[in-house]
């Protein structure tokens, strides 16, 4: 099945790889929701591109259900969906609160949980393709990692489950898995000399990612001809999930 044309909603599209990933996907003319909380730089980024904002919490189910409600009305339909929302969460499990415990889980693997159950209810009967994001730190042993790494973990057992459970709808999911990637929200890490170095230190290709690289990838993946492809998990991540060159 090949999906009927539509818009293409982005959760989290106000971040780094986000607007990255709004830009390059306006530049092709594709029609553009973009879900975010904060409302100026929605309206700001939104107003640029030509896009639909749409102020949306992706941890509250119905607000994410209402971004696909409101960009199926102004568009005909949302034929791909981006989930460019998460978190990162440097501490070992015995530093970890149970609050930062829930909030990681909750911004990660709650959100792209209520994006894939959005996107099978919209998608169903005309196709469509779904990204989420997962990290590095999912597919080997990074210290310190515990809280996002499992929910990042998780994301990646979401994708593989749901594309299986989509296939025959032809609803498309697949994942991104990154390295270390310069955007405001690894700001506190990229910021530190010291945290930076080691950083660029374990990625083989000797530096850390942009926000153009990853979302480059994203667009691959929702780009409908990429209509084989469906349950993968590609790591952006300067080979740090699977090369060691030492």
């Amino acid at each position: 099945m090949t999906p009927s044309e539509g818009a293409t909603l982005i959760f989290g599209g106000t971040g780094g790889i986000g607007s990255a990933l709004a830009r390059q996907l306006a530049a092709s003319g594709r029609p553009l929701v973009l879900a975010a909380r904060g409302r100026e730089r929605l309206d700001a980024l939104a107003g640029e591109l030509g896009a639909l904002a749409v102020a949306t919490d992706a941890t509250d189910s119905s607000a994410v259900a209402e971004a696909f409600s409101q960009g199926s009305r102004r568009f005909g339909r949302v034929s791909a969906v981006a989930h460019c929302v998460g978190s990162i969460l440097l501490k070992p499990a015995d530093r970890t609160s149970d609050a930062e415990w829930d909030e990681t889980l909750r911004l990660n693997l709650t959100s792209a949980f209520y994006v894939v159950r959005g996107a099978a209810r919209a998608m169903r009967g005309g196709g469509g393709a779904v990204v989420l994001m997962s990290s590095a730190a999912a597919r080997v042993g990074l210290p310190n990692h515990e809280a996002i790494a499992a929910a990042k973990a998780g994301i990646i057992g979401l994708t593989l489950s749901a594309a299986a459970s989509y296939a025959r709808e032809g609803i498309r999911v697949n994942c991104i898995a990154p390295g270390l990637v310069a955007t405001p929200l690894a700001q506190r890490v990229t910021s530190s000399k010291p945290a930076l170095d080691a950083s660029i230190a374990l990625h083989p290709l000797g530096r850390i990612g942009n926000a153009e690289e990853v979302a480059a990838a994203i667009a691959w993946f929702l780009d409908p001809a990429q209509s084989w492809v469906t349950g993968q998990v590609l790591g952006v991540d300067g080979g740090l999930g699977s090369v060691r060159t030492r």
